[in-house]
């Protein structure tokens, strides 16, 4: 192989800068453009990390919701920007991933593709590589996870490989960093042309088809005179692709045949258009040969992927029968999907995490109180008082807009930041994808999809988070109906109020000693029903506005993996803990001041809260709750986390407690549980008025917060509206009929 200084047989690079432009890609401060592509759990995004370091940033596609990463790196004095392509099995577009992966290839032109394969699983990974050198011939092929194959006793020969492909092939160890000085030699070589690759496509289709194939094929390179994958095109054409019939249609498809860079519009709006006269001979004969090929063209197609596929891996791949090093993976997966074995582990994980989260977040969250509202609140309120600050500004601005957004981050962040890294540690393990199996059938059942598992365990840390997690959904029916749903699941800011209410209402019915074991097993039964009530809604949104089959999916149960500890806790804190507590600060900020406005702006001989209270007390009577209940709920939308404070101020505002709490419109908590309970039981509390509230807190709207992120991801206001509505109408629904039958069976 020449050296990256060597003179290079191309020109220039061949990427297409229009189309990578309009796929909002910016590759003016690079030399040229490589594309990552692979299945998913094959470490793609450990080779992509690897290479670009911190020099990335992430986005979506431009109309779409799949996630891109671009990144950037230096080799051999050339620039390189590279884009990873969403982990995809196929590019034969079923689903957005396929398409947006597809699409790039195709009209994008990188100088170079890297697909990443796993060397454990070649047979099923070289499926994709076989459709890409369909598209492009610049390719390397990046034999990942090699020091887990040799774990596994299985022994792959890279020189056959690259001999039987017609490309470059790259061993690598990517999580040990071994191998990507060889990758990013061969891809430098490739993108700049020292190596020109001669790749050896296979015929993926039968001998009966062989002929309708290179018939159409020498129809659309009679069209397009210089275009590198006729054959490819045709084979899309047959199986009646629309992106291609489109591309054809309007001339897109002869910009692709142009070995020259383009880089604004030409006027008329589009390159190299064809005459319509022959852009409707390619489609007609397309038509023709379609009904030749038969309605079980596309089976065939896949079929013989495969074969191709098995073919090579056959010739290159070796078993060495002494190593035993996959038998425990095989033993954990009996354990860990069972179906005698898998519920009880699965809801034994779940309650560890969530234990591990609500108690170790005890401390941080403690210091953050003292520091922020112990040490920083009155230090505020000194310095307001120093200067003479008058004193509805001093309310406003300390008492409102610093007050909640305190309380936020001092609750807010410390689930969250051991949370989060907890799920991704599961995650990269590889126990997640065992859930989705696990619960496949159940989601299925109702009419939703089995990877909303997935986001129903990201929605017990944040439901904002839940939702955007929905993005590894392909079905948009599927995924809407997962978005809709997902705040069924009890999240972190829910948690607290839960305990505390289980412990102060349900825990004191019993003894002492059975306090705790009865306020747990409350708060595990209403996580519980939050699941149940998941799966009645799924089920009957499957069945009124969101009708549809469910759709089917690949699962792949991706091998146990050590997690890497000092990554996950990085991206969790930056990609998750961050982005999301940032959301809820902002939506915090004008929520403290409406906070303290309601209980300080008065008309007449009240403030507003203490009139919104009574107004809503009938109301809330009704239901089992209270006005303070309500309208703590109101005013404190942004966050689940300050309710109770809330409703702590409220209870103290009604009930005219003037020695509790720091002042009118002040949120405050109590020192003890036993403070707590004094509180509310002297503002007319019940065990009805406790597990009313269990059951609201439970089924309410949605914070602003996952409010904002279901309008951001669905982009319409319909569905918005539905979340926010379904689970308030079900809430309601639910603590009237509680509150009905308590009442009646008590004889009141």
């Amino acid at each position: 192989m020449n050296e990256p200084g060597a003179a290079s047989s191309r020109e220039a690079p061949l990427h297409n800068r229009r189309q990578l432009i309009r796929m909002g890609v910016k590759v003016s401060a690079s030399d040229y453009v490589v594309a990552l592509a692979g299945n998913p759990n094959v470490g793609k995004s450990t080779v992509f990390n690897s290479l670009t370091g911190l020099r990335q940033h992430t986005g979506n596609w431009p109309g779409k919701t799949v996630t891109r990463a671009e990144g950037g790196f230096a080799f051999g004095g050339r620039s390189y920007k590279l884009v990873d392509l969403p982990g995809t099995y196929s590019l034969l577009a079923t689903s957005a991933d396929e398409e947006v992966a597809r699409d790039f290839l195709l009209f994008g032109r990188p100088d170079v593709t890297v697909v990443v394969v796993d060397a454990c699983r070649l047979e099923r990974n070289l499926n994709l590589v076989l459709q890409v050198l369909e598209i492009t011939e610049r390719v390397v092929v990046c034999l990942n996870l090699m020091d887990e194959a040799q774990r596994r006793g299985i022994l792959v020969d890279a020189a056959t490989l690259a001999g039987e492909l017609g490309v470059p092939v790259a061993p690598t160890a990517a999580r040990r960093n071994e191998g990507l000085d060889g990758l990013l030699r061969q891809l430098d070589a490739v993108a700049s042309g020292q190596d020109i690759c001669h790749p050896r496509r296979a015929a993926v289709v039968g001998l009966p088809l062989r002929r309708v194939v290179g018939d159409l094929s020498e129809t659309v390179s009679a069209a397009f005179p210089n275009l590198p994958n006729a054959r490819w095109v045709a084979l899309r054409l047959l199986d009646n692709d629309e992106r291609i019939i489109h591309a054809v249609s309007t001339g897109e498809l002869g910009d692709l045949s142009d070995d020259k860079v383009v880089e604004t519009e030409p006027a008329g709006g589009r390159p190299n258009a064809l005459p319509d006269q022959s852009a409707g001979e390619v489609l007609a004969r397309a038509d023709q040969l379609r009904w030749q090929a038969g309605p079980d063209f596309h089976q065939a197609l896949a079929e013989g992927i495969y074969v191709a596929s098995a073919s090579i891996a056959d010739r290159v791949v070796r078993r060495d029968q002494t190593r035993r090093g996959a038998d425990w993976d095989h033993k954990l997966d009996w354990l860990l999907t069972n179906r005698w074995t898998a519920y009880p582990i699965m809801m034994l994980m779940l309650a560890f995490v969530l234990w591990l989260t609500i108690a170790g977040a005890n401390v941080p969250s403690a210091m953050l109180f003292d520091l922020l509202l112990g040490s920083g609140h009155p230090a505020l309120k000194a310095a307001a008082a120093a200067i003479g600050l008058p004193w509805w500004l001093d309310g406003l601005l300390i008492d409102g807009f610093y007050l909640a957004t305190a309380w936020v981050i001092s609750v807010m962040l410390p689930p969250m930041a051991i949370f989060f890294p907890l799920f991704t540690l599961l995650e990269d393990f590889g126990y997640l994808p065992r859930v989705a199996f696990n619960l496949d059938h159940t989601f299925r059942r109702c009419g939703a999809h089995g990877k909303q598992a997935l986001t129903m365990c990201m929605g017990f840390g944040c439901n904002a988070a839940g939702v955007v997690a929905t993005r590894v959904i392909d079905s948009p029916r599927e995924r809407l109906i997962a978005i809709l749903t997902n705040n069924f699941s009890l999240c972190n800011g829910r948690w607290p109020t839960q305990i505390l209410i289980a412990t102060i209402f349900l825990g004191a019915l019993v003894p002492s000693y059975l306090s705790g074991l009865v306020a747990t097993g409350a708060v595990a039964g209403i996580a519980l029903l939050g699941v149940g009530c998941m799966f009645l809604a799924a089920w009957i949104l499957s069945r009124t506005v969101l009708r549809g089959e469910p759709s089917s999916f690949h699962l792949e149960l991706p091998p146990y993996r050590p997690p890497r500890v000092l990554q996950t806790m990085y991206t969790s804190l930056i990609d998750r803990t961050m982005f999301v507590l940032w959301r809820a600060v902002l939506f915090a900020l004008p929520a403290g001041a409406i906070i303290w406005l309601v209980a300080n702006v008065h008309i007449g001989p009240s403030s507003l809260a203490e009139w919104a209270i009574d107004f809503l007390n009938p109301a809330g009577l009704l239901i089992g709750l209270n006005g303070v209940i309500l309208l703590a709920y109101v005013v404190a939308i942004p966050a689940n986390e300050i309710v109770i404070p809330t409703v702590l101020m409220l209870t103290a505002l009604a009930a005219g407690m003037s020695d509790v709490g720091q002042g009118r419109g002040v949120m405050f908590e109590a020192d003890s549980a036993g403070a707590t309970a004094e509180i509310l039981r002297a503002g007319g509390w019940t065990v009805l008025t406790g597990l009313s509230l269990m059951l609201f807190s439970l089924l309410h709207n949605p914070c602003s917060t996952t409010i904002y992120t279901i309008w951001k991801e669905t982009g319409s206001i319909k569905w918005t509206a539905l979340a926010t509505l379904m689970p308030l109408a079900m809430g309601v629904a639910a603590c009237f009929v509680l509150a009905q039958t308590w009442l009646l069976i008590a004889g009141q």
